[in-house]
């Protein structure tokens, strides 16, 4: 008898609002018969709240990507990118605000903290799906390794606790003998990365570039490192080979600018298609040169 009902309804002049075609969502068309049936063919008053549910336009929750080490050189970059593809992003420092001064800098929102505190992280991840981390230093061998990596250790940490789907790290190439002369930097970049291909072996990137040119702010001046950067991309992007001499061989290692840096990251935090692993600098230049689907 229902059945009967409802589809002379359908077949009907009926009103608008009983239209299925009417409704993109079926469960909303649904209540709508449902509505209809039990008040008669009259106007309701308390339609309103349903005719404004079908008005509106379902917006999909934003990504909210919070980047570690925003105020500085790659990281600022990556800030930017994140911004300019709607994301909704934040950052941490020491201060819990920006050193930068830029426009761009208020539209993140920033968090206190330390990463050699992991306590004080919990507020910054509240809500995030994915997190980058740019955070690295030099000095001496303890410090780079607690920089480098006892630092992103805790975030890693903290992020898989969290219930963060993706984090992505800023690491950096092999350079063979370098590697020797700053130990604390290479193994804690090492150890990062190994904590975060445990944890996330699913969600996690690894980009090791080697130099990265581009503009860098030194307080107040500005370090035109894409002067000489550029040039040696240019010559050694060809060169790959020339990568597996002995010794000498990670010093051919073609430079990439940060912007590209800044695409892939950005897009390996948000990506679900984008692999887990190690991306080195040819894929960097790569992906950066992709559209993504």
């Amino acid at each position: 008898m229902m059945k009967t009902i409802i589809s002379r309804l359908l077949h009907s002049q009926s009103p608008p609002f009983l239209k299925p075609h009417c409704y993109r969502d079926s469960s909303l068309f649904a209540a709508r018969i449902g509505r209809f049936l039990s008040t008669g063919s009259e106007k309701v008053d308390g339609s309103s709240k349903l005719e404004e549910a079908e008005r509106e336009e379902f917006t999909p929750p934003r990504e909210k990507l919070l980047v570690l080490g925003g105020n500085g050189f790659v990281g600022s970059h990556i800030c930017i990118e994140a911004l300019a593809h709607g994301l909704n992003v934040s950052s941490l420092s020491r201060s819990g605000k920006s050193s930068l001064h830029d426009p761009w800098a208020n539209d993140i929102v920033w968090h206190q903290g330390d990463l050699l505190s992991p306590d004080s992280l919990g507020n910054a991840l509240n809500g995030v799906t994915s997190v980058i981390s740019c955070v690295g230093g030099f000095g001496s061998n303890s410090y780079m390794y607690d920089i480098n990596g006892t630092a992103n250790i805790n975030a890693i940490r903290a992020a898989s606790k969290q219930g963060v789907k993706r984090f992505v790290y800023i690491s950096a190439a092999d350079f063979g003998l370098v590697n020797y002369l700053l130990k604390g930097y290479f193994a804690g970049k090492r150890s990062t990365e190994t904590e975060l291909l445990d944890k996330f072996q699913h969600g996690g990137a690894i980009l090791r570039p080697g130099f990265i040119h581009g503009t860098r702010r030194v307080g107040s001046v500005h370090l035109p490192l894409s002067i000489i950067g550029a040039p040696l991309e240019m010559v050694l992007r060809h060169a790959k080979p020339l990568t597996r001499l002995p010794l000498i061989g990670p010093l051919f290692i073609p430079p990439v600018n940060v912007t590209s840096v800044a695409k892939v990251a950005v897009r390996a935090a948000v990506d679900p298609a984008f692999p887990s692993g190690v991306v080195d600098v040819y894929g960097i230049r790569q992906y950066s040169q992709q559209n993504p689907a």
